[in-house]
Protein backbone atom coordinates (compact mmCIF):
# COMPACT_ATOMS: atom_id res chain seq x y z
CA UNK A 1 0.00 0.00 0.00
CA UNK A 2 2.68 2.58 1.19
CA UNK A 3 4.70 1.58 -2.62
CA UNK A 4 1.24 2.32 -4.53
CA UNK A 5 1.17 6.10 -2.68
CA UNK A 6 4.54 6.76 -3.15
CA UNK A 7 3.93 6.47 -7.28
CA UNK A 8 1.08 8.47 -7.12
CA UNK A 9 2.37 11.10 -5.03
CA UNK A 10 5.46 10.88 -7.60
CA UNK A 11 2.56 10.72 -10.52
CA UNK A 12 0.83 14.28 -8.87
CA UNK A 13 3.93 15.97 -8.29
CA UNK A 14 5.12 15.72 -11.97
CA UNK A 15 2.12 16.61 -13.35
CA UNK A 16 2.28 20.31 -11.12
CA UNK A 17 5.52 20.68 -12.25
CA UNK A 18 4.84 20.56 -15.59
CA UNK A 19 2.18 23.30 -15.52
CA UNK A 20 4.35 25.16 -12.74
CA UNK A 21 4.67 29.30 -14.28
CA UNK A 22 5.70 30.23 -11.33
CA UNK A 23 8.93 32.47 -10.80
CA UNK A 24 12.20 30.43 -10.22
CA UNK A 25 13.72 29.41 -7.18
CA UNK A 26 17.30 30.88 -6.30
CA UNK A 27 19.86 29.46 -5.72
CA UNK A 28 21.12 30.47 -2.35
CA UNK A 29 24.96 29.85 -0.59
CA UNK A 30 24.17 30.93 2.71
CA UNK A 31 26.52 32.45 5.06
CA UNK A 32 28.10 29.47 6.63
CA UNK A 33 29.56 27.89 2.74
CA UNK A 34 32.29 28.46 1.12
CA UNK A 35 32.46 27.53 -2.87
CA UNK A 36 35.88 26.55 -4.80
CA UNK A 37 34.78 26.62 -8.46
CA UNK A 38 33.24 27.87 -11.15
CA UNK A 39 29.28 28.43 -10.87
CA UNK A 40 26.89 28.28 -14.10
CA UNK A 41 23.53 28.69 -13.86
CA UNK A 42 20.47 29.97 -16.25
CA UNK A 43 18.66 31.21 -12.89
CA UNK A 44 19.06 33.66 -9.83
CA UNK A 45 22.11 33.09 -7.13
CA UNK A 46 21.75 34.61 -4.13
CA UNK A 47 25.51 34.31 -2.68
CA UNK A 48 25.71 34.93 1.56
CA UNK A 49 28.95 32.99 1.98
CA UNK A 50 31.77 32.92 -0.03
CA UNK A 51 32.85 31.63 -3.75
CA UNK A 52 36.05 31.20 -4.67
CA UNK A 53 35.95 31.07 -8.47
CA UNK A 54 34.00 32.55 -11.97
CA UNK A 55 29.94 33.22 -12.13
CA UNK A 56 28.00 32.94 -14.94
CA UNK A 57 23.88 33.40 -14.33
CA UNK A 58 21.20 35.42 -15.23
CA UNK A 59 20.78 37.75 -11.91
CA UNK A 60 23.03 37.91 -9.13
CA UNK A 61 22.60 39.47 -5.83
CA UNK A 62 25.86 38.96 -3.72
CA UNK A 63 24.25 39.78 0.13
CA UNK A 64 25.82 41.48 3.06
CA UNK A 65 28.01 39.17 4.30
CA UNK A 66 28.69 37.44 0.88
CA UNK A 67 32.03 37.57 -1.02
CA UNK A 68 33.10 37.10 -4.29
CA UNK A 69 36.60 36.60 -5.69
CA UNK A 70 36.57 35.94 -9.72
CA UNK A 71 35.41 37.14 -12.90
CA UNK A 72 31.31 37.41 -13.26
CA UNK A 73 29.39 37.86 -16.47
CA UNK A 74 25.57 38.34 -15.32
CA UNK A 75 22.59 40.14 -16.70
CA UNK A 76 21.51 41.84 -13.41
CA UNK A 77 23.39 42.09 -10.43
CA UNK A 78 22.90 43.75 -6.56
CA UNK A 79 25.89 44.30 -4.84
CA UNK A 80 25.59 44.41 -1.27
CA UNK A 81 28.86 42.66 0.16
CA UNK A 82 32.15 42.26 -1.25
CA UNK A 83 33.56 42.00 -5.01
CA UNK A 84 36.89 41.29 -5.99
CA UNK A 85 37.77 40.72 -9.31
CA UNK A 86 36.32 41.42 -12.64
CA UNK A 87 32.35 41.81 -13.53
CA UNK A 88 30.73 42.61 -16.96
CA UNK A 89 27.47 43.26 -16.35
CA UNK A 90 24.20 44.33 -18.11
CA UNK A 91 22.45 46.41 -15.15
CA UNK A 92 24.33 46.93 -12.03
CA UNK A 93 23.46 48.30 -8.52
CA UNK A 94 26.29 48.86 -5.91
CA UNK A 95 24.87 48.98 -2.41
CA UNK A 96 26.14 51.42 0.43
CA UNK A 97 27.63 48.23 2.47
CA UNK A 98 29.36 47.16 -1.03
CA UNK A 99 32.76 46.66 -1.61
CA UNK A 100 34.06 46.60 -5.21
CA UNK A 101 37.97 45.66 -5.50
CA UNK A 102 38.05 45.69 -9.05
CA UNK A 103 36.48 46.74 -12.80
CA UNK A 104 33.12 46.38 -13.82
CA UNK A 105 31.88 46.93 -17.15
CA UNK A 106 28.22 47.69 -17.33
CA UNK A 107 24.91 49.17 -19.50
CA UNK A 108 23.45 50.94 -16.73
CA UNK A 109 24.95 51.15 -13.00
CA UNK A 110 23.59 53.07 -9.58
CA UNK A 111 25.44 53.36 -6.63
CA UNK A 112 24.63 54.41 -3.29
CA UNK A 113 26.80 57.27 -1.40
CA UNK A 114 28.82 55.21 0.86
CA UNK A 115 29.96 52.73 -1.75
CA UNK A 116 33.51 51.25 -1.28
CA UNK A 117 34.99 50.80 -5.08
CA UNK A 118 38.48 50.07 -6.27
CA UNK A 119 38.69 50.17 -9.67
CA UNK A 120 37.00 51.20 -12.87
CA UNK A 121 33.26 51.22 -13.69
CA UNK A 122 33.13 51.59 -17.63
CA UNK A 123 30.01 51.77 -19.61
CA UNK A 124 29.87 48.83 -22.46
CA UNK A 125 29.21 49.64 -25.90
CA UNK A 126 29.50 52.86 -28.12
CA UNK A 127 31.51 56.11 -26.58
CA UNK A 128 29.67 59.08 -25.96
CA UNK A 129 30.39 61.77 -29.22
CA UNK A 130 32.80 64.07 -28.90
CA UNK A 131 30.16 66.88 -30.29
CA UNK A 132 27.94 65.92 -27.13
CA UNK A 133 30.39 65.34 -24.21
CA UNK A 134 32.50 68.43 -24.28
CA UNK A 135 30.50 71.34 -23.34
CA UNK A 136 29.90 74.96 -24.86
CA UNK A 137 32.18 77.64 -23.69
CA UNK A 138 32.02 80.73 -23.41
CA UNK A 139 34.92 83.32 -23.32
CA UNK A 140 34.79 87.03 -22.43
CA UNK A 141 37.95 88.69 -24.98
CA UNK A 142 39.40 92.47 -24.26
CA UNK A 143 36.48 93.98 -25.80
CA UNK A 144 34.17 92.38 -23.70
CA UNK A 145 32.41 91.08 -26.73
CA UNK A 146 31.11 87.02 -25.93
CA UNK A 147 32.66 84.30 -28.49
CA UNK A 148 31.13 80.84 -28.86
CA UNK A 149 34.14 78.31 -29.01
CA UNK A 150 32.57 74.59 -30.05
Amino acid sequence: MKNWKRLLYLKIARRLSKNDNSLPVPTIISTNTTVKGDILSEGILQIDGHVEGDITCTELVIGVKGSVTGSITVQNMQLYGTLRGKALVDNLFVSKTAKLIGDATHNSIAIEPGAYIDGHCMRAGAPIPAEQAKPDLMLVDDSKKKKHIG
